[in-house]
């Protein structure tokens, strides 16, 4: 019910600080995810990860046809492993405008890469969570495809709890490791990091046998979580998940799959790091509020949200669900905020044609309602709004700010707290 439209918020990438947890130990871990999200493909998280000397399978990044039948034939390989690069999960089950099912083939023939590539390249790729019409593959991945005898979860991570970065391992991977946590707490393991002394042999050597590493496999894998942490430190990264981290026949560790997380904050020392950010799978409109610095995710309902503070948004979603109205987004105004993004806030809201009525919800902390009040009533006169406004104010210089709304001489609906608030803007669709 209320919590499915926070969560529907979550799942879709809030970039705001958020976080989840799992239970480590009986211990509870606290995983940040970065203010926004930086999005990197396959390819480039594995570059990234081979370069600081991570086990990775051998590959080669193909843009046409021909270029991936030669990868192929470079990488003279039993088999052969061709991934479409697209940011969304599920892309082994999807299915291509093209009438070819699946984003990820497996062969031992080169050619057959170069004509499945042909069937990739150019063509839209849907599955479970791309939009309806598919996402158009630019970019196809050609992979030494590897035997895998036994998969382990391996993770780093900043936690608030320890004040630091923690190692997290399980011997079961492959699978959603909050599921282990939930059934097998006693296959979770944690290792506190001390962030000036970095990965000590012991620790790396102790986590390695709690993934069930035996003989000279524990050496070399205790030599890749170092390795992993070392690319935790060097790209300012929030998280690295190694989700399987491998064991071949051939007696060797590979990191098969990898997420990195990045701290946004690092932006202006990570520059490399950062200008493979892909776009071109976002949403328009939440590229154009990140502009303006404003979190954006648009949702299905009716009444726009438009709040400072990820917890304050979510809250104001569930509470308008609870009241039988539905958020039409989640926009998050941040702190340091001006009357201009106050005003672009506002255009993007009603440039949304599902949008029936606007909810504004501020806590001035860090925020000046005054602020708030000036651009909501510039953004009001030069939009001309057409559709109903509930405000609701609180915090630093709000008897200013109602003052400035009230003198204002629109048909602004003041409201006293969040739920008369909710309850006003459900009304207002409802007339």
């Amino acid at each position: 019910m209320a919590a499915s439209m926070a969560s529907q918020a979550a799942s879709r990438g809030l970039r705001t600080t958020t976080s989840k947890h799992i239970l480590l130990n009986k211990v509870k871990c606290t995983w940040l995810s970065p203010r926004r999200w930086l999005n990197l493909q396959e390819y480039q998280s594995k570059k990234l990860m081979q370069e600081s000397g991570v086990a990775v399978q051998r590959f080669y990044v193909a843009d046409t046809a021909s270029e991936a039948l030669e990868a192929a034939k470079k990488l003279n390989a039993k088999e052969i492993v061709l991934k479409a690069q697209i940011l969304a999960g599920g892309r082994g089950k999807g299915v291509f405008d093209s009438g070819l099912k699946g984003g990820v083939h497996l062969t031992k023939d080169p050619a057959v890469v170069g004509e499945l590539a042909n069937q990739m390249l150019g063509f839209n790729l849907t599955t479970k969570q791309t939009p309806k019409d598919g996402v158009k593959v630019k970019t196809v991945m050609v992979a030494e495809a590897l035997d895998i005898t036994r998969e382990t979860y391996f993770a780093i991570l900043m936690d608030r709890a320890c004040n630091g970065p923690v190692m997290v391992g399980s011997p079961q991977g492959g699978m959603d490791i909050e599921e282990v946590a939930d059934k097998t707490p006693e296959l979770i393991f944690k290792e506190v990091i001390d962030i000036f002394e970095g990965v000590r042999d012991d620790q790396a050597l102790r986590m390695a046998a709690n993934l069930e590493f035996k003989g000279p496999l524990q050496r070399q894998a205790a030599d890749q979580i170092k390795r992993l942490y070392d690319l935790f430190m060097k790209v300012d990264a929030t998280q690295v998940e190694v989700n399987p981290l491998g064991e071949t026949p051939q007696g060797q560790v590979v990191c098969f799959d990898a997420k990195i997380s990045f701290d946004d904050n690092a932006e202006f020392r990570q520059k490399s790091v950062f200008a493979m950010d892909d776009m071109s799978e976002s949403d328009p409109t939440e590229m154009e509020a990140a502009k303006w610095d404003l979190k954006y995710i648009g949702l299905d309902g009716n009444i726009a949200c438009f709040v400072n503070g990820a917890g304050l948004a979510m809250a104001t979603c569930d509470i308008i669900d609870l009241h039988g109205g539905k958020p039409a987004n989640f926009l998050d105004l941040g702190g340091g905020v001006q009357e201009r993004q106050v005003y672009e806030a506002f255009k993007l809201l009603t440039a949304d044609p599902k949008v029936e009525a606007i909810l504004v919800n501020i806590f001035g902390g860090i925020v000046n309602c005054a602020i708030i009040a000036n651009g909501i009533t510039k953004a009001c006169r030069e939009l001309e709004l057409k559709v109903p406004l509930v405000v609701r104010l609180e915090g630093t210089n709000v008897d200013e700010a109602k003052r400035i709304l009230r003198e204002s001489g629109l048909p602004i609906t003041a409201a006293e707290n969040l739920e008369d608030a909710a309850k006003k803007a459900v009304a207002a669709i409802r007339k």
